[in-house]
């Protein structure tokens, strides 16, 4: 796994000619959405999310609001409990499983085309060509293009009789990287739309086959243009609650500045 010991990120495969990297040869990049009730979307059937502001300074000496949400709201991480009542809650997991080191698949192109695009393993394949293998235990994430359409209702992109269209993984692809070890004991499948997996599979098989084998999902992730195709890490953030079926989520990048 990912981790920083001496102040050096290891894991990854982060060393070059010029030995590995310290804590200050990476820049930290926000990868999370902020929160706000006039853009914020909501997975159709999640609670609504609201922020009522309760006091102010000029009559209360202080500042506060309270937040109502559900667990999945926003930019947010799903734990193995979300789909598996056999597997950990948010508060089961260990640190090692929310910081990993990071690949970026740009699919924005098919994602153009076909708004239903299932990621396959020939996609993977093509990836690890260029730009070498999938680093075992990490966040595989797929950069659609959707973080363009956050705040209105192209997001859902609906059809005509209600069914959302958003593009994701397929079943086989993700079976390929558990089954060749590239998501290790713990890793991620990460994304800028609501799900890993096309929002056409309502029966969301791979995020079932995900969390079953002990991973995390990232979803509505944003500014990926920032993250790079490898050698970056994510750390990912939010409230542990217990019994947590995840979190609303600050997910920080660490990339490398050279």
């Amino acid at each position: 796994m990912a981790s920083a010991v001496g102040g050096v990120i290891a894991g990854g495969g982060s060393a070059n000619a010029a030995g590995p990297l310290g804590l200050r040869d990476y820049r930290l990049v926000n990868l999370a959405h902020v929160n706000d009730p006039d853009r914020t979307k909501v997975y159709p059937g999640d609670p609504a999310f609201t922020l009522s502001t309760v006091a102010t300074v000029p009559e209360h000496g202080f500042y506060l609001q309270y937040v109502q949400q559900g667990e999945h709201t926003g930019t947010h991480w799903g734990a193995p409990a979300h789909f598996n009542a056999d597997q950990p809650h948010a508060d089961e997991l260990d640190a090692e499983d929310l910081f990993l080191p990071a690949v970026k698949v740009d699919v924005r192109e098919q994602a153009r085309r076909d708004a239903d695009y299932e990621v396959t393993v020939a996609d993977l394949q093509r990836w690890e060509k260029r730009h070498g293998r999938i680093p075992r235990e990490a966040a595989v994430v797929l950069w659609t293009g959707w973080e363009d359409r956050w705040g209105t209702d192209a997001f859902y992109n609906f059809d005509d009789a209600g069914q959302m269209h958003q593009p994701g993984f397929s079943l086989a692809a993700v079976q390929w990287l558990v089954k060749t070890g590239r998501l290790g004991r713990r890793g991620a499948l990460g994304t800028d739309t609501f799900s890993p997996e096309p929002a056409v599979d309502v029966e969301y098989a791979v995020s079932k086959l995900l969390y079953r084998e002990h991973r995390i999902s990232l979803e509505v992730l944003a500014n990926l243009a920032e993250l790079p195709e490898q050698g970056g890490h994510v750390l990912v953030g939010g409230v542990v609650n217990r019994r947590g079926s995840g979190s609303p989520a600050s997910v920080y990048a660490f990339v490398p500045k050279r």
